[in-house]
């Protein structure tokens, strides 16, 4: 298939690129630059590149044409984030192409009453991030539903990481102090019990859903799957698998939270308190069922794969760089 991918140098575009090209697919990447952002491969040299600034082209009503233009099988956005963007695309791509997959997100769902959650759970998204992300879902939906309309997938991502990336550490930010104070074997402070959760997923377990979907045979004219690891990681449970990757036993300090606010930054603090204030725990029972989703990477594995690459690039201290590498 011709396969056109719009914001393909990103983290996921690195593992789904050579992959597809892999696979014999002719493959578009689209992006505002031609050069790979975060994983570096030979399969790059046989893409076709093509640079759009997005936020440009859509401001010029361009953005859709441009992308109908390419003769696509299937498009692959990684990078819509209004509902008004999906708007233009589905409108400039009907009829055009025979399926948009569009990269979504888990926080299209809010606090869960019972876990693990399938992709059908009711639960109202909060955040402009949750909501935006829902509210382009639902474009796609609305649009498949036309005699004529845009056939569709949707794939939800939990918190992505791998190399290249900064995982959410235990904590529920993105701060390295915690990677650090964990290499050091020093008391990390922890939230109420740790017993919120995370789920991570490694980005190449990502683009293995999205090529899947691109490559099943027969779909309904709309479908959703969670993309994250076979579990999720409470907050102690993390702690403890990187600090054991550390070489030292975990030790604790934990605190209610309104004490932990006062000890992180008022940035690290509302991060922390959108990941722990959800802490979803997803399925993946339908991703393995209708596509054969096969994750390679356990979460834990997945954020150790993110802190090494810290470690290896010079990003933590060399003291954090020799426990780990040790």
């Amino acid at each position: 298939m011709r396969v056109v991918v719009v914001g393909a140098t990103g983290h996921v575009g690195g593992y789904l690129i050579p992959e597809l090209v892999a696979s014999g697919h002719e493959v578009v990447a689209v992006s505002r630059n031609a050069t790979p952002h975060y994983r570096q491969h030979d399969a790059w040299e046989a893409v076709e590149h093509v640079v759009i600034d997005r936020d440009a082209a859509e401001s010029a009503g361009t953005f859709a044409e441009d992308i109908a233009s390419l003769q696509a099988d299937v498009v692959v956005d990684m990078i819509c984030f209004t509902a008004e963007s999906a708007h233009q695309l589905v409108e400039g791509l009907r009829g055009r192409v025979s399926r948009l997959i569009m990269c979504s997100t888990i926080w299209v769902k809010g606090r869960l009453s019972a876990v693990p959650a399938d992709e059908d759970v009711v639960s109202e998204p909060w955040g402009d991030y949750g909501i935006n992300k829902a509210a382009i879902e639902e474009v796609l939906r609305v649009e498949s539903s036309r005699p004529d309309g845009l056939q569709s997938t949707v794939i939800r991502a939990g918190q992505i990481c791998g190399p290249g990336w900064t995982a959410v550490n235990p904590q529920g930010h993105r701060g390295l102090e915690v990677w650090e104070t964990l290499a050091a074997g020093e008391p990390v402070t922890l939230p109420n019990f740790g017993v919120e959760t995370l789920h991570h997923v490694h980005a190449s377990d990502v683009a293995q859903v999205f090529q899947l979907a691109i490559e099943r045979d027969v779909a309904p004219v709309f479908d959703v799957f969670n993309a994250v690891a076979p579990e999720a990681s409470n907050l102690r449970g993390l702690a403890d698998s990187i600090s054991t990757r550390f070489g030292h036993q975990v030790r604790f300090d934990f605190v209610p939270f309104e004490i932990f606010r006062e000890r992180v930054s008022p940035q690290h603090a509302a991060t922390s308190f959108e990941h722990i204030s959800r802490s979803h725990v997803m399925s993946i029972e339908r991703a393995k069922r209708e596509l054969g989703y096969r994750p390679r990477f356990s979460s834990a594995e997945a954020v150790a794969e993110s802190v090494g690459w810290l470690c290896t690039s010079g990003k933590l201290s060399a003291h954090a760089a020799d426990r780990w590498l040790g």
